[in-house]
């Protein structure tokens, strides 16, 4: 009585001389060659040139902070020394966090801050 419900309605006594030869799941595969002869990805973005630089760096919903650019890596995190962030509400100010990492799928924007001068919007409405 204790082996009913066991055996081949289940799968069990069929399968289990000739399941780890099919290629199953945990056996070992081949790697294809096709990966790897693929060469590497480039990044899209060349951040070495801003290494130990001073950049802003934008996000969606509005923060900013700048910083020293210390590290990044293929994804665009971002590791930033002395940073500070530029809160807008309730009044303009900055605030001082220091050495921090920043996820680069929140990034919408990185520029660095030498040679950079903020303009008017000319597609803002004028307010008279």
């Amino acid at each position: 009585m204790a082996d009913r419900g066991r055996g081949s309605a289940r799968g069990g006594a069929a399968r289990g001389a000739g399941g780890g030869s099919r290629g199953g799941r945990g056996g070992a595969q081949a790697v294809s060659s096709s990966a790897a002869d693929k060469p590497k990805r480039e990044a899209i973005l060349d951040l070495q040139k801003y290494m130990n630089e001073r950049v802003r760096v934008k996000f969606t919903g509005g923060r900013e902070v700048t910083g020293v650019l210390k590290g990044y890596d293929q994804l665009l995190n971002l590791v930033l020394d002395e940073v500070e962030e530029l809160l807008q509400e309730p009044e303009p100010r900055t605030r001082s966090l220091g050495l921090v990492v920043l996820r680069g799928p929140t990034i919408t924007l990185i520029n660095p801050v030498d040679g950079f001068t903020e303009i008017e919007n000319p597609f803002a409405e004028q307010q008279q």
